[in-house]
């Protein structure tokens, strides 16, 4: 049996597939890890990582990661033939170890100055071995599809061709909702695209209970009657479930099946979010309950530093497609469709999302597509002409890219967001400052007549073998520096308790070892143990990779 895999590498987590080539590119298992392994909560994070640390470090945490991802679907690498992979240009750029100071910095000024080369970044074909894969046959072709502009990647190219939308000749918005939100909008025939970084909320992440999409993830929450909320659970095959009826004020909860939620995600905030809002039970910026905490079933809670990090997403992304309709100049009522991909676009409610601002406000329809790129990943896997369909599609499209960090229209709209979000500034103010800046406000709230669900889950088939999720992606920074006193201040000052120190040699030659967990790791942009350190020897960006268990 020759078998293949096709990945999706995304901002918050890895996904793939076991394909058996033999019968007709049946899926056999799926895979997915619960977080990104590169420390940081953002693409910026990662980049940033990468960096500092440098092109080595990080290319073996995200090999080191696709490695046991691989591993977990259980088939045997010489027996794995064939590898796709699809993500956003900086994902596939760090898979792939290419230049990505491109990506990382914004304008062509800086990179002149810094003698960056772009590469191409063309549908092409490169050896597993090349890459240091080990858990496939050396020799296996690895599949890289095309991006259509350097900054515009193979995932919006897959929500592009696996919804459709080129052949509707229609004025629409597509989205992939995540920690780096990729959009585009298509407005006669050309599209113009821009990445908001609306943070790690959209993921279930940098919330209190947070989890990605994953079986015992809470997905959604209805009003049910006298004031309680029902609360939907993904089950083990990804699809939502109604689990308990819970008053939020008070915690207590009324069981409904067996499955038992540990966490909630993305769209579980957005539901949360939008909920909250139109029952009173959100006040921005607060929580108007007793304890100010919004209960959720088995002990789970939404806090008010939740609603300030989800709505610091939503407004980033709201800003976004506000953005990309004032710099086309296309009217509210012109944009007719918004296509929604990935596990956030797939599992949330249309109506909640445009509540809390996550998708237009005056809508004909929307349709809600699934996770794309691994979609596209698996095509490209199973067809030989998967490759060349794509790069004649890419080349075919006329596009624009918005870069949103140089965009003062952006800027004038998101400083709005922020203060909507987080310090309660009201709605009518909001339209007046927008105005002020020569803006068009917020038009009142259209609901959209069609609601289109093209997927069930944004995984729809995970195999007969099941889906493996990846807790723990195993793999560690590492690093002994002179002068360490052994403290351990560093890993009572890590937010997220990534790091730990030991000791290691006799009293003579002792020397302290300060390990972080990659993946819980907050990155460059906190680096708090480097901060706290009193005898300021920490480096964070000297540490080295090992993997978790190694004898050091």
């Amino acid at each position: 049996m020759a078998l293949g895999v096709a990945l999706d590498l995304g901002t918050s987590g890895y996904r793939g597939h076991l394909v058996d080539l033999d019968k007709k590119g049946k899926i056999l298992a799926t895979a997915i890890t619960m977080r990104h392994p590169l420390p940081g909560a953002n693409i910026m994070d990662h980049l940033h990582f990468w960096l500092e640390n440098g092109a080595d470090v990080g290319h073996r945490i995200v090999i080191e990661t696709v490695d046991k991802l691989i591993t977990s679907l259980g088939a045997k690498p010489e027996r794995i033939e064939r590898v796709s992979v699809c993500g956003n240009p900086a994902q596939m750029s760090m898979f792939e170890k290419i230049e990505i100071r491109d990506l990382a910095y914004a304008g062509q000024s800086i990179l002149k100055r810094l003698n960056v080369k772009i590469p191409e970044r063309r549908a092409h074909t490169i050896k597993a071995e090349e890459l240091g894969i080990s858990a496939v046959r050396p020799t296996a072709d690895v599949r890289i599809p095309p991006a259509i502009r350097h900054e515009i990647g193979a995932d919006a190219l897959a929500m592009i061709m696996k919804t459709g939308l080129m052949e509707k000749k229609e004025t629409c918005i597509v989205t992939d909702y995540g920690t780096n939100a990729e959009m585009g909008l298509f407005y006669k025939g050309e599209l113009y695209s821009g990445s908001a970084a609306a943070g790690p909320a959209m993921e279930g992440q940098s919330i209190d209970f947070g989890m990605l999409a994953a079986p015992q993830a809470i997905s959604d929450i209805n009003l049910g009657e006298n004031g309680r909320w029902y609360n939907v659970v993904l089950n083990d095959k990804l699809h939502p479930i109604k689990s308990a009826l819970v008053d939020p004020r008070s915690g207590e909860e009324q069981r409904l099946d067996g499955v038992i939620a540990r966490g909630i995600t993305g769209t579980g905030t957005v539901a949360a979010m939008a909920v909250g809002l139109e029952t009173g039970i959100i006040k921005l910026p607060y929580v108007d309950t007793p304890d100010r905490k919004i209960h959720l079933t088995n002990g789970i809670y939404f806090c008010e530093e939740d609603v300030r990090e989800a709505g610091k997403a939503s407004g980033a992304i709201r800003a976004g497609h506000r953005t990309l309709i004032e710099e086309v100049g296309v009217e509210d009522e012109e944009v007719k469709t918004m296509y929604m991909a990935g596990a956030s676009g797939t599992y949330v409610d249309p109506l909640k999302a445009q509540v809390v601002g996550l998708i237009p406000r005056i809508l004909e329809r929307t349709v809600q597509a699934g996770n794309t790129s691994l979609m596209m990943s698996y095509d490209i896997l199973v067809d030989d002409d998967g490759l060349d369909k794509m790069q004649d599609v890419a080349n075919a499209i006329s596009s624009k890219h918005i870069m949103f960090a140089l965009s003062k229209v952006f800027e004038d709209i998101y400083v709005n967001e922020i203060a909507y979000w987080t310090e309660g500034m009201s709605m009518e103010m909001y339209n007046q400052m927008v105005k002020d800046s020569g803006l068009r406000p917020l038009p009142d709230i259209k609901r959209p007549k069609e609601i289109i669900r093209l997927v069930v889950s944004d995984i729809p088939v995970i195999g007969a073998r099941g889906l493996r999720t990846l807790d723990d992606v195993g793999v560690y920074l590492l690093g002994s520096f002179e002068g360490c006193t052994g403290c351990k201040k560093c890993a009572r000052s890590c937010p997220e308790c990534a790091l730990m120190v030991s000791s290691v040699g006799d009293k003579k030659d002792k020397k302290f070892l300060v390990r972080v967990n990659t993946e819980h790791c907050l990155g460059t942009a906190c680096k708090k143990c480097q901060s706290s350190c009193p005898e300021g020897v920490l480096d964070f960006s000297a540490l080295s990779i090992v993997k978790k268990g190694a004898d050091v």
